[in-house]
């Protein structure tokens, strides 16, 4: 990996720092790169840089999102692109969340 092995733990990345390699997304993910191009196509995840798919880089963050997507592709039957808004609006809805924590007083 670009950075440190040990923050994969059960297919997800523990710092966000991390920098991941197409083919390091791949075997984290257990995915083949064609479905990893259509979650970028989708805008499911997105290179830190575009360029050419050999020099493509992930955040760490990449791998929760590919996997929330699997689920919702796999179990739910949804489209990749019912998955990437799907995504976008749980991810609002998250973010809401907290907002609403941090203006009641909430830790």
């Amino acid at each position: 990996m670009t950075r440190k092995m040990q923050t994969v733990i059960r297919g997800e990345i523990l710092e966000e720092e991390v920098v991941l390699t197409l083919g390091e997304l791949c075997r984290v993910c257990r995915l083949p790169a064609d479905e990893l191009l259509v979650m970028v196509d989708e805008g499911i995840i997105e290179p830190l840089e575009r360029g050419p798919t050999t020099q493509w880089r992930f955040h760490g963050a990449s791998v929760r999102r590919v996997h929330r997507a699997v689920q919702l592709h796999r179990d739910l039957g949804v489209n990749w692109a019912g998955a990437a808004l799907a995504l976008e609006l749980l991810e609002e809805m998250e973010s809401l969340r907290q907002r609403l924590q941090r203006l009641e007083g909430h830790p």
